[in-house]
């Protein structure tokens, strides 16, 4: 029967049956969401009603065909007039009794039966009497635009068909929806099973439908594809055999992707767009299908085979919401961004839409055939999607409590296998060391030292290459122009990673008669270079200058006595002779007695204190000698001289600081001064009669900062009269507090006082007391408070920019020697890929962090834990877990792993030994490899892979693709391996190509030079930035 029809083929029953019909059908129908309800038009359905209550078959109160003509605009458009009322103007009948109303009298012909759905509107259900009106047109021709209505119930896939059929798009054609709100904003209709309502579309607004181009990208994103040409948009390669550009460090990413872009079942299901029908909007685990539509976007762009290289930037954009471990463009580990894009696809993709709770069972002694089923069935009930059919395997986990022997036997799922490598108990370290010669350039060393070693190892090892006695070296880590860490020889190797600079420095050691006749006290004194750079003080008027580091810093043992500013001045200008000049006659400059107003300013980080403090006055009269000025000066020269051939530093102050064992230790810190157990001195800016320490300022400083304890409200001396107050000073102002520079030395100790009033020279640099990070700070030299070192004094010689450009060589400074050990290969260790397997297999013991409850005991326990393998997947991933970290050290390991390119057999692996007839087989070949090159610190990603197609091998390296070989694959670089199932291997369907040194793709140079996060060291690592 029509809708149009005059009547039924059947006579309509009785009057009195149609209204008890009818009415009984408008008493029993409920509105739900989602049914069908019709409009009658009201004058129609009372002239019905009286009819059937009053009349009978001849009756002229006949109603005759439904006409709802009085409800429509017109009828050509048959839209509905505006501001009807229910009731008034139409009635609303359920779609039961409409059926029947239409087959006993028909419709009037060319009328559209009025039929409207319930809506579920927020607590309320109503039948929506005027649907939704909405636009719809092409993104390729956004002019030409039709109007259509739709329910608030229907489907947005419902609004695709019928834009489909309106504009005959064929329907295999993949399209996307995007909705056009009056203000002109646009946004993606994701989900297309959702209502129209649920997706907020409201009348007036515009539906406009794209489909995917033929290179696999969309109109409406912006060019995503590298192209070198104009040519070349007509490029026509090999699907597959596309790169992928490095957005900045991002080759952790490429690898991974080409690794999944050539797994061929999962690239065929995106390829075929069958994750369309699977896209979960709804899993709270998932990311509402936003990842698997990128990822199904990248694939599509690379298997068109129209690009040379595609940038995968709106993908990474989507890992970086997603996970924010991966925003910015830091390096990160190829195997943790698989594991997330695995785990991110399934639940996208995840066919489970409610995941019920299921709770874990035991073993209890049942068969493991059974357990091991039952284990699958669960997983399953809760997770379903392609990820699971191609990479989803099964192992066995026996955990056996030491105590009562309790065994708990679970089945779990894995999604790949991360296999320990055979761990080295050595370790090889590069390190410099500094020699005692001050001509000779530092040189760079390789030795090998236990892994759980000390320091001392690594100085017993460096010293069967260079001669040097342990006991003579002190071990630093330099960063950034200064000592990181100076350590202690007891200190374990595991807190030096792969990445720090280590340098190691020859200390010198007294004389055997010198020891003999007397050991004078020694000091490990670090010394930092620093460059002025000036400016002017604007609170002040005057002028400042702030520091940089830069150069190499030294560590140097010296005499207490010798601390002086002329003898430590004298000291370091020949500690580095190698790239300091020293001016020549006619090259020194005399300054006068009065200071300028520079030398006049103690300077605290660059900023003037306003204290009239002399940088440095040379000569200086304190040199701790019981002889004259000119014999102390002379005593600091002859050691100066003879540090060539005897050099001035001490090795007895090792590290921890030790001296011999005659002599006692006074701290018991690391990199402590070594200092006498009757006093206490130590290196300092200034001295005052409160404390005694060695002091490292002028003559004239020391008598400011002694003026200024003894008498706070007292003012400063012109610096210009200040030697003499040193040279007056008397038995009376000593009583009273102010003693010489070193007061708590004894009285043949103390430094003659006279000839203090000279004229000097000005000098290459100036000294000044720094903290471990070479900055002076602002408590330094203020309120003539002394600032005692006592665990480890640094000191800072301070250049101006015009006589380091003058004196001192940079390119020299720079230079360094590799030791021949460099030039020996480091051995590879080789290890079959089975040893990982069977490593993985191996009995363990649970880590105090990681305890297991056992029910028995009613308590954790450190029980034993063993995995074996169950069941495998069609795709095997294999995580070759070369990078090592412990709580102390990260390292990466070396070694060269041998794996199969084919026929890799499970069979022994595999812990049910007789398979069933229906069992798949345990034979798997190699169709790609991640490989990492490099350490911790930086390194490059690239991937081997096979075409599906063409079964061609190729190496991917960013938006570089060459062939490979494959006798080279197998290199200690491999990190991620994997393998297919040989039963699921299709044959390739295209001849091999002629293999070539490079195709014909995006040329970005050599691997090596797409290195992230590396750079070509031509100097000592530790100086640069």
């Amino acid at each position: 029967m029509t809708a149009n029809s005059r009547c039924s083929s059947a006579e309509p029953p009785g009057l009195e049956t149609q209204l008890r019909e009818i009415e009984s059908l408008l008493r029993q129908c409920e509105l739900r969401a989602g049914d069908s309800w019709y409009v009658v038009e009201r004058r129609w359905y009372e002239q019905w009603k009286e009819f059937v209550e009053n009349g009978d078959q001849s009756s002229s109160s006949f109603p005759g065909q439904i006409n709802n003509a009085e409800l429509f605009e017109d009828l050509e458009s048959y839209h509905l007039k505006e501001r009807l009322v229910e009731n008034e103007d139409f009635m609303l009948v359920p779609a039961d009794a409409w059926h029947k109303l239409l087959g006993w009298y028909g419709m009037v012909d060319g009328q559209p039966p009025l039929e409207r759905k319930v809506v579920d509107l927020p607590s309320t259900l109503k039948v929506e009497v005027y649907p939704v009106e909405i636009f719809l047109c092409l993104h390729s021709n956004m002019e030409n635009v039709v109007s259509s209505q739709f329910s608030r119930a229907d489907d947005i896939q419902s609004i695709q068909r019928t834009i489909c059929e309106t504009f005959s798009v064929p329907q295999a054609s993949e399209c996307r929806l995007w909705m056009k709100s009056s203000d002109g904003s646009c946004e993606r209709l994701r989900n297309v099973h959702v209502s129209v309502l649920d997706a907020c579309l409201s009348s007036g607004m515009t539906v406009i439908m794209e489909t995917r181009n033929a290179d696999g990208t969309w109109p409406s994103s912006r060019p995503q594809i590298i192209r070198n040409s104009v040519e070349e948009q007509d490029y026509q390669g090999q699907p597959g055999v596309c790169g992928l550009a490095n957005l900045g460090n991002t080759c952790f990413m490429n690898s991974a992707l080409q690794c999944l872009s050539n797994t061929p079942p999962l690239t065929e299901y995106f390829l075929q767009s069958s994750y369309l029908e699977e896209l979960n909007f709804t899993n709270p685990l998932g990311m509402k299908g936003e990842i698997a539509e990128a990822y199904a976007d990248v694939i599509k762009q690379m298997w068109s085979g129209r690009h040379h290289s595609v940038v995968p930037r709106v993908f990474k954009t989507k890992v970086g919401h997603f996970a924010s471990q991966f925003l910015g463009y830091q390096q990160h580990d190829s195997q943790e961004l698989l594991s997330f894009l695995l785990d991110g696809l399934h639940e996208d993709l995840n066919r489970v839409k409610n995941k019920e709770y299921i709770e874990l069972c035991d073993a209890n002694g049942r068969p493991d055939q059974q357990v091991a089923e039952e284990a699958w069935r669960n997983h399953l009930r809760r997770n379903d999607s392609v990820i699971v059919d191609t990479f989803h395997g099964l192992f066995k986990s026996t955990l056996v409590c030491p105590e009562c022997r309790k065994v708990s036997v679970t089945f779990d799922p894995f999604c790949y296998l991360s296999v320990p490598l055979p761990a080295s108990k050595e370790r090889v370290m590069e390190i410099f060391f500094v020699s005692l010669d001050p001509y000779a350039k530092p040189a760079q060393h390789r030795v090998v030292v236990p892994k759980a070693g000390k320091v001392s190892d690594l100085c017993a090892a460096l010293s069967e290459m260079t001669g040097v006695p342990p006991s003579k070296m002190v071990v630093a880590d330099v960063f950034n122009h200064h000592f990181y860490k100076i350590y202690n020889i007891d200190e374990s190797l595991s807190c030096i990673l792969d990445r720090d600079d280590i340098f190691v420095y020859e200390l010198n050691t007294p004389k055997q008669r010198e020891e003999s006749l007397q050991r004078e006290e020694r000091v490990l004194l670090a010394l930092y270079l620093r460059e002025r750079s000036y400016y002017k003080d604007l609170g002040s008027g005057g002028s400042s200058y702030g520091t940089t580091l830069f150069g190499h810093p030294l560590l140097l043992s010296v005499p207490i006595g010798c601390c002086s500013q002329e003898a430590l001045y004298n000291l370091f200008l020949q500690r580095l002779a190698r790239y300091v000049r020293c001016p020549d006659p006619s090259e020194e400059l005399e300054e006068g007695e009065e200071d300028d107003e520079e030398q006049q300013k103690s300077q605290t980080n660059g900023i003037s204190d306003g204290e009239e403090q002399e940088e440095v006055e040379l000569p200086h009269p304190c040199c701790a000698d019981a002889n004259s000025l000119s014999e102390s000066t002379n005593s600091a020269e002859s050691h100066v001289d003879a540090n060539r051939t005897e050099p001035l530093l001490d090795p007895d102050v090792t590290k921890n600081g030790s001296q011999d064992q005659t002599e006692p230790l006074a701290s018991s810190s690391a990199n402590a001064s070594i200092t006498d157990t009757s006093s206490s001195t130590s290196v300092s800016v200034t001295d005052t009669s409160s404390s005694t320490n060695v002091s490292i300022t002028d003559t004239s400083s020391c008598t400011d900062d002694m003026n200024t304890s003894r008498n706070s409200n007292a003012s400063s001396e012109p610096p210009a009269e200040q030697p003499q107050q040193l040279s007056d000073a008397t038995e009376e102002e000593k009583e009273d507090g102010q003693e010489a520079c070193f007061p708590g030395l004894p009285a043949n100790k103390q430094p003659d006082k006279r000839n203090t009033r000279r004229r000097r020279r000005k000098t290459l640099f100036t000294i000044q007391a720094v903290n471990s990070n070479g900055t002076t700070e602002r408590k330094m030299g203020e309120g003539g408070s002394a600032v005692s070192f006592s665990s480890q004094p640094y000191v800072a010689i301070d250049w101006d920019p015009d006589m380091k450009k003058r004196f001192y060589n940079e390119n020299e400074a720079e230079k360094y020697v590799k030791h021949s050990s460099m030039e020996v290969p480091q051995q590879q260790n080789t290890v079959q890929l089975q040893e990982c397997i069977e490593l993985f297999t191996t009995v363990e013991t649970l880590e105090e962090e990681n305890p297991w409850y056992c029910p028995v005991c009613k308590k954790h326990q450190l029980a034993t834990k063993k995995l074996d393998l169950w069941s495998l997947p069609e795709v095997l991933i294999i995580h070759l877990k070369r990078f090592s970290y412990t709580k102390f050290t990260r390292e990466k390991l070396e070694s060269i792993v041998d794996f199969p390119l084919r026929d890799l057999d499970f069979s022994g692996c595999l812990l049910r030994k007789n398979l069933s007839n229906g069992e798949p087989p345990s034979r798997y070949d190699l169709i790609a490899v991640s490989n990492h090159y490099g350490g911790l610190r930086d390194g490059h990603y690239t991937s081997y892979a096979r075409n599906k197609d063409n079964g061609q091998w190729y190496d991917f390296d960013d938006s570089k693709v060459t062939y490979a070989r494959e006798d080279k694959i197998v290199t200690n670089a491999a990190y991620v391996l994997f393998y297919q199932r040989q039963d699921k291997i299709r044959k390739p369907t295209l001849p091999a190509p002629n293999a070539s040194p490079a195709l014909a793709t995006q040329p970005t140079g050599d691997a090596t030079s797409s290195k992230c996060n590396t750079s070509e060291l031509e100097a000592v690592p530790a100086e640069t930035d």
